[in-house]
């Protein structure tokens, strides 16, 4: 008799159904609606803190990205100008033939500047000057343009190391921000299901990701730069070194003609 009774139970909830589709529909539509577990149902779902960290790490993960394209377009151009530096300096026999073979290129390039910096130091010092003194004071105007020039090149680059560190944290301050709110409403609901615990728990989660996503590329890209810059540097050292040779051999040949004529 039971079994017949349970039988007949489905049948005339169906027969219901059936018989009456606006209540079941209306029914239905008074369900709770399903938790959408994408990313950015998640999204949609948490609090306003949560939102406001995703927000922040996502613009730092784009902020990442942007410095990726203009530093390495920058470094890239400042490394061809390098070696053309290079090239032209190695060349060249004395300051005046490598001040006459820089005049093609454009005056920002780097050999253009660094043999300005020496021509201007010689027009600016007494011709009676000693020698030492010539040098010493080329030296130090290139040493201090290279500076400038190393700085400026490197700007922007200190940012992708302060988002490597600081992304994960603040990623786990949204998760831990969420996880606390999700026990908050498990204690106000009374609510331990599994299905309703899970998407607050993965909504907070979901912080940690975007945190993770954006500090991992900030490291290995300022890794890059860094190894890029290092290498730059020993350049713009070597273009520096060429110059002084230049100007050596062009101070020698200065000092070597009064003594000829004595």
């Amino acid at each position: 008799m039971m079994n017949k009774m349970k039988s007949a139970l489905p049948a005339a909830v169906l027969a219901a159904v059936w018989c009456q589709p606006g209540a079941a529909w209306a029914a239905a539509a008074a369900l709770p609606p399903a938790h959408e577990l994408s990313a950015l149902g998640m999204f949609q779902a948490a609090d306003a803190v949560v939102k406001s960290v995703i927000v922040g790490l996502l613009l730092a993960s784009l902020l990442c990205w942007v410095v990726l394209l203009a530093k390495g377009a920058a470094l890239w151009r400042a490394g061809r100008e390098a070696r053309a530096a290079l090239r032209l300096l190695a060349r060249a026999s004395s300051l005046r033939g490598a001040l006459a073979d820089s005049r093609t290129l454009p005056e920002h390039s780097l050999s253009r500047r660094l043999l300005a910096e020496a021509e201007d130091e010689l027009q600016r010092s007494s011709t009676a000057a000693p020698r030492d003194s010539l040098q010493a004071r080329v030296s130090f105007r290139q040493q201090q343009w290279l500076a400038a020039y190393g700085r400026r090149l490197a700007g922007g680059v200190g940012i992708l190391a302060t988002i490597g560190a600081v992304a994960p944290f603040v990623g786990l301050f949204g998760t831990v921000w969420g996880i606390m709110n999700s026990f908050i409403g498990i204690a106000a609901s009374g609510n331990t299901n599994l299905a309703a615990v899970a998407p607050g728990i993965a909504e907070a989660l979901l912080a940690t990701a975007i945190g993770l996503v954006a500090a991992i590329p900030a490291v290995v890209i300022y890794n890059l730069f860094s190894r890029w810059l290092a290498h730059h540097k020993g350049q713009l050292q070597l273009a520096g070194g060429q110059v002084l040779l230049l100007l050596s051999r062009q101070l020698d040949t200065a000092y070597a003609a009064p003594r000829a004529g004595e």
